[in-house]
């Protein structure tokens, strides 16, 4: 580049040097992903002017001849196939000119030739150290003319004109009035750029929220508010509301919000929303991070999947912060351990806020269960630092609760008595399938409540959450359960013990069934937890219950249970006496029966069964039935 030995009134040709027309090729060939975020940068260079000038005015007072509008206008001619940005900021003198416009044409060329050839993982952070936003707009434009005049300044205005590739000019420049205006001649595969729609897209984009009026053909078109920036005493709900629906979008208003700034260890303000549905659940798919992160009010990054954890992904809002270090671009976060920071941060402030609407709002956090608890469940399985945290955000139906009222992990403990050592829950197509399945039959007797699990993944919650404030969680068809002592028999009972397996026989029983069942089952033993049935199939002690059984083994096809299940016969049953008697004599039809109780077992444990062998098994016992008669 030459040296300035020109006077300062006269018009003066800077010559670009190799390793400039190189740092240009960078920025306008390589740097940014979208060349639509040249009109972000340089209304982000607008907002920067006038702010400074907003608070020279503040300083100095305001001088009649300055008392402009802040704005920002925007003007388009697709006649001549240019766009201008004007704003009524501080300006720039000519030294200011060569500063802020020149710098990747002197000095920090080097430096930024030596940053921009280092990783993406090498954090730095170059923006307004090079000027690079403004070059941008060589993406787009054959041709910049920048005018401007200062409001520091008593000098006259300046003109700065290059094509980006050879050189830039500077021109003394009368009659301006203060504030900077950029002057872009778009190049052909850039005229979209000259016509309304697409600059109001852009702008609603990334623009939205800036401070100062964006003005297109004397018309503003950032009319929503940033009120993340707003203290949330000074928000109302219809704000916060239209809001949300402006950026989810949305037709209807979200179920709760959450409104918070922090200055240490990280400064944050963040605008979070709870939406009314769930499109997951409507079985669109998973839905994708609506988090939009925004660095003084300019959009950042669209859907930052990395600011909330997976489980969090029906979260929608938008986090502002001037912590984060970006690449040159603006476009790509570099420092993932503060990410993380954010991270923690945002997660523990959106759990606190559903503790407290399970809480003092109970109405609505049952409205928020019925359309999110499936992502607390994620969560549960998935983030173990969260887990006892989300373990108390949990809801379900138990064996004491009326059809559809759900209760919490503390409620149920609330009722338990003081001699019940763990919490119980057993899996199930639903409410009825499981009350007229035999697991439940010794709680029902004892007066224990059972939680119930109708969803296929509820099982995997219980088996990470493992317990609830030093409760164990055990699923009712373990093998053993360690319940309260019963109260006193009934007559029915004792008549019915009276009358069951002579004890004699009991170990001899066993034998004969483990015989028989051996390919199906691990163990068996006689068992005082069944009231009405004969047999029960349980899981060793540490096993994975049924239901993760069977969802597994829906997943994977080549999935097969580690272990097999045991089986528990009720004495007191008469099937199980007469069965007793009738493998003295007639061993083919006791083993025939013993087959069928197996299935009917198996069934009630949602094992898979061959069906056509049951019925073809029900047809042979009745034959032998009524060949008696």
């Amino acid at each position: 580049m030459t040296n300035d030995t020109h006077a300062p009134d006269a018009s003066t040709s800077y010559s670009f040097q190799a390793e400039v027309a190189k740092v240009l090729d960078i920025v306008i060939n390589s740097l940014y992903t979208d060349k639509e975020i040249f009109l972000r940068e340089l209304i982000s260079n607008a907002v920067d002017a006038l702010e400074k000038r907003r608070y020279l005015d503040l300083v100095n007072g305001r001088d009649p001849e300055k008392d402009l509008p802040l704005q920002i206008t925007i003007a388009a001619d697709s006649d001549t196939g240019t766009l201008t940005v004007t704003d009524t900021g501080i300006g720039m003198t000519r030294d200011e000119l060569i500063e802020n416009l020149g710098t990747i044409a002197h000095s920090g060329a080097t430096e930024f030739l030596k940053k921009a050839s280092q990783p993406v993982s090498d954090t730095f952070n170059l923006i307004g150290q090079f000027g690079v936003g403004f070059y941008s707009a060589f993406m787009v434009a054959s041709q910049v003319i920048v005018t401007t005049r200062s409001a520091t300044s008593t000098e006259h205005g300046y003109q700065w004109t290059s094509d980006g590739i050879s050189h830039y000019t500077i021109t003394p420049a009368d009659g301006l009035p203060m504030g900077t205006s950029i002057q872009l001649t778009l190049k052909k595969d850039a005229e979209d750029y000259a016509k309304d729609w697409r600059l109001r897209d852009v702008i609603h984009k990334y623009s939205g929220f800036v401070p100062f009026p964006i003005l297109i053909n004397n018309e503003k078109v950032n009319t929503i508010q940033a009120l993340w920036v707003k203290s949330p005493g000074d928000v109302t709900d219809d704000e916060y509301q239209e809001f949300f629906k402006y950026i989810a979008p949305s037709t209807q208003n979200p179920i709760d919000w959450l409104h918070f700034s922090t200055d240490a260890p990280l400064s944050i303000k963040a605008l979070l929303f709870i939406p009314n549905e769930n499109p997951e659940k409507l079985g669109f798919g998973r839905t994708d991070a609506n988090i939009n992160l925004h660095c003084k009010k300019v959009l950042i990054q669209r859907n930052a999947k990395d600011l909330l954890p997976l489980w969090l992904r029906f979260v929608s809002g938008v986090v502002d912060s001037e912590d984060i270090p970006l690449n040159i671009s603006r476009e790509t976060m570099q420092d993932s351990a503060l990410i993380r920071k954010i991270n923690r941060v945002l997660s523990k402030r959106i759990i606190k806020q559903l503790k407290t609407m399970a809480e003092k709002q109970p109405d609505r956090y049952r409205q928020f269960w019925s359309q999110f608890g499936m992502f607390i469940k994620e969560g549960v399985i998935t983030e173990f630092s969260d887990r006892d945290a989300l373990a108390e955000l949990v809801r379900f139906e138990t064996s004491m609760t009326d059809p559809g009222t759900l209760v919490s992990f503390q409620e149920y403990m609330e009722r338990m008595p003081e001699s019940q050592k763990s919490i119980y829950y057993i899996a199930g197509a639903g409410r009825e399938a499981i009350e007229a399945g035999p697991y439940v039959e010794v709680f029902r007797k004892r007066g224990i409540e059972v939680i119930y699990n109708y969803d296929p993944v509820d099982d995997f919650v219980m088996h990470h959450l493992a317990e609830f404030k030093e409760k164990k969680l055990v699923s009712a068809d373990s093998e053993s359960i360690d319940l309260p002592t019963a109260g006193p028999e009934s007559a029915a009972e004792s008549d019915s013990k009276s009358n069951s397996v002579p004890s004699g026989d009991i170990q001899s029983l066993a034998d004969w069934i483990r015989a028989k069942l051996q390919e199906k089952i691990a163990d068996v033993r006689s068992s005082d937890r069944l009231v009405s049935s004969p047999i029960i199939l349980v899981n060793p002690d540490g096993a994975l219950t049924g239901a993760m059984q069977k969802l597994m083994e829906a997943a994977n096809k080549e999935f097969s249970p580690v272990t097999r299940r045991n089986l528990q016969f009720n004495p007191n049953h008469p099937i199980i006496r007469n069965l007793n008697e009738l493998r003295r004599d007639h061993d083919d039809q006791a083993a025939m029966i013993l087959d069928q109780l197996f299935d009917h077992a198996a069934l009630d444990a949602g094992m898979a069964v061959e069906t056509r062998l049951l019925v073809r098994r029900v047809t042979s016992i009745i034959e032998a039935l009524l060949e008696k008669l």
